[in-house]
């Protein structure tokens, strides 16, 4: 098994990627809440990480809506049930913690889901940042509150953002 890392600049600061074996296992931002120890990263190179640098450029400049990577986020069996809820959040849209668990089958798992979320390792790609509290409110994110604002505002659709300016 083979650990690697890069560091990838971004609109939100230097970004960290982790790759087990070529799978994405995590993208962290600096200061990143929950982060795993650096020295579990591996070894730093660029090699390998091409495509993850690809299409996070695309995805910043506007250009990418959905991510197609190899994964493997590290995880327990709810966490990981949780993760490939947040994958099927459409671009542009945002879903509570509550009606997460309600997919889930119980809606009282709320607090559950948002714990899972909040341990996400593959920030961005794994959209996390798209689940919010019950109203629209902004809740935690593991990248601080300010990143996650600017990733909902990135993926805003342009009428409602006329619509806001208006």
């Amino acid at each position: 098994m083979s650990t690697t890392h890069t560091v990838i600049d971004s609109p939100l600061g230097e970004l960290t990627a982790v790759a087990v074996d070529g799978a994405l296992t995590g993208l962290y931002f600096e200061g990143h809440l929950r982060m795993p120890e650096v020295s579990a990263f591996g070894e730093r190179t660029d090699a390998g990480f091409e495509e993850v640098r690809r299409q996070l450029a695309e995805y910043f400049a506007g250009g990418r809506t959905r991510f197609d990577l190899s994964l493997a986020p590290r995880g327990n069996a709810f966490q990981q049930r949780v993760w490939r809820l947040l994958v099927d959040i459409p671009f542009g849209e945002t879903r509570t913690y509550g009606a997460l668990a309600g997919e889930l089958g119980d809606p009282g798992l709320a607090q559950a889901v948002g714990a899972a979320n909040g341990r996400n390792p593959v920030s961005i790609v794994v959209p996390c940042h798209r689940v919010v509290g019950a109203g629209g409110a902004l809740t935690g994110y593991a990248g601080g509150l300010e990143r996650k604002r600017f990733l909902l505002d990135l993926e805003e659709p342009a009428l409602v953002r006329e619509e806001r300016l208006f």
